[in-house]
């Protein structure tokens, strides 16, 4: 398994959005920065937090140029829920069989139990230009990623 790190090129990859939309991600490549973050599971604690976090701080991603897209294990249905529950404001991707999860090589926790909590920003040039690996510091995902977006 091909492990994601800074300065390789983002795998492109389609998986349908909270909306049952097929989300591909080479129509934005080039376009935007990218905030691409994977969490374990919609409506869990930390996920939860994060999520509206990413929510809260929306308007600060579009300023810096950047799109959120948030993926996880679990069903279009689900996301759907999840986004109107908590109105998220953003893409939510669901990722059946984490096949797009195996592709960045993101790393589970608790000997693979628990999917990992990793975000990667991507440039316009579609280079990862870094990654915060956390499963428990979920808010500061944000705040690592507005960090180095406004350092752009």
């Amino acid at each position: 398994m091909k492990k994601i790190e800074i300065g390789s090129s983002v795998p492109v990859f389609e998986l349908k959005d909270q909306n049952g939309e097929l989300f591909q991600l080479k129509s934005v490549l080039g376009k935007k920065n990218l905030v691409i973050y994977f969490y374990p599971k919609d409506d869990s604690p930390g996920c939860t937090k994060e999520a509206c976090a990413f929510r809260d701080q929306f308007e600060v991603f579009e300023e810096a140029d950047a799109l959120i897209i948030g993926i996880s294990g679990q069903s279009v249905e689900s996301h759907l829920d999840f986004a109107t529950k908590y109105k998220l404001n953003y893409t939510l991707l669901s990722d059946k069989g984490n096949k797009v999860r195996k592709l960045f090589g993101v790393p589970g926790n608790l000997f693979g139990l628990i999917p990992g909590r990793v975000t990667y920003l991507v440039n316009k040039e579609g280079k990862v230009i870094y990654m915060f690996n956390s499963q428990i510091q979920a808010e500061k995902h944000i705040d690592e990623a507005l960090r180095i977006l406004q350092e752009l």
